[in-house]
């Protein structure tokens, strides 16, 4: 009994170690090949998997408790289903949804036909270092999952401050490569036995962890912004930066 107290000790400990631990991995860009039509049809798949709708559904929460008004952007929308929550759950607001891929924004805009919402939201083809709005045009921008893939984060955020109006807000959620081991380990178990063979091709999703900043990283990548007000927050394998316009 005493051998099978230290057994179970041993695995308590070890697994404490892995959900508290954090991976140290050096940055390495990437590109999913999103324009790749198979790459984007697996994306879209995967999009209804229930971790992907509890994703939605914290981000809406954080988002909502910002209190978004008016025009809101999601850049990096992919298929849309953010947008389609978003305007859903929040009715009074506008949503325009940006991507750079031909194929996402094509889809989006499918799905955005067939739906029953009376808020459909809008799709744009679009690059965040160069956003197809004008100035002072829009209230929110929203990004999830994207940020690991600006060419320049920097032009990115100041593309963002550019179309924002006077006391706009940006909430951006994207992965951290600094995550807890546990966290690191489900990837490498997802993507080995669960994500659409696609997807393992262009070796993701650890490929977005691996191109995504760590939370030390990201605010110092902040404090180069224009954006008078910044905060980052993190999570187990994710992280939040939210950013204020005066």
């Amino acid at each position: 009994m005493s051998l099978l107290y230290v057994v179970i000790g041993l695995a308590v400990a070890f697994l404490a170690y892995l959900a508290i631990s954090r991976v140290s991995l050096p940055r390495k860009a990437g590109n999913e090949g999103i324009e790749d039509k198979e790459v984007a049809e697996a994306f879209n798949r995967i999009s209804l998997w229930p971790q992907f709708r509890l994703l939605r559904r914290m981000v809406i929460r954080r988002l909502g408790s910002y209190h978004p008004a008016g025009a809101v952007v999601d850049i990096g929308c992919g298929p849309g289903y953010l947008v389609e929550a978003m305007s859903r759950r929040l009715p009074d607001v506008c949503v325009i949804g940006i991507d750079y891929a031909k194929e996402m924004v094509e889809t989006a805009k499918r799905r955005a036909e067939a739906s029953d919402s009376p808020n459909k939201g809008t799709f744009l083809e679009g690059d965040v270092g160069k956003i197809p709005l004008g100035n002072d045009s829009v209230d929110f921008v929203v990004s999830t999952l994207s940020l690991h893939h600006w060419s320049s984060p920097i032009a990115g955020f100041t593309e963002i401050y550019r179309v924002l109006r006077p006391n706009g807000q940006l909430l951006v959620l994207d992965l951290r490569r600094d995550s807890t081991r546990m966290f690191y380990c489900l990837l490498c178990v997802g993507q080995a036995l669960i994500v659409p063979r696609a997807l393992r091709k262009v070796n993701e999703p650890l490929g977005s962890l691996l191109a995504a900043y760590s939370v030390a990283e990201l605010k110092g990548m902040t404090e180069k912004t224009p954006f008078e007000e910044c905060k980052v927050t993190g999570g187990v394998g994710w992280a939040y930066v939210w950013a204020g316009k005066k």
